[in-house]
């Protein structure tokens, strides 16, 4: 499974979506196992997440021990805001 991570944009490669809560990013050392790469992390959701069993984790971008963890592309939901954003702001101006 080949992911981005969240913080720098490498391409990082794993076997399977499980990943030790120790994994860290080989260029920038940030932390694997946190809600920024996580499937359920959604910024609009209640506690940013879209898992409604999952316990709070406040800091998103540290390592957590959430056994909901889903191994994700961390940059997919900064895509899809963006992209929302614009077509938001594009919507204002149609006639």
């Amino acid at each position: 499974m080949d992911v981005k991570c969240y913080n720098c944009n490498t391409l990082l490669s794993f076997e399977s979506e499980f990943v030790s809560r120790q994994e860290t990013c080989h260029s920038c050392h940030c932390d694997i196992h946190c809600c920024r790469m996580c499937e359920f992390y959604d910024p609009q959701c209640y506690n940013e997440c879209r898992e409604s069993s999952a316990d709070r984790v406040t800091e998103k971008e540290k390592a957590n021990f959430c056994d909901y963890f889903k191994l994700s592309d961390g940059n997919k939901n900064a895509k899809n805001e963006k992209e929302d954003l614009i077509a938001k702001a594009n919507s204002l101006f149609k006639n």
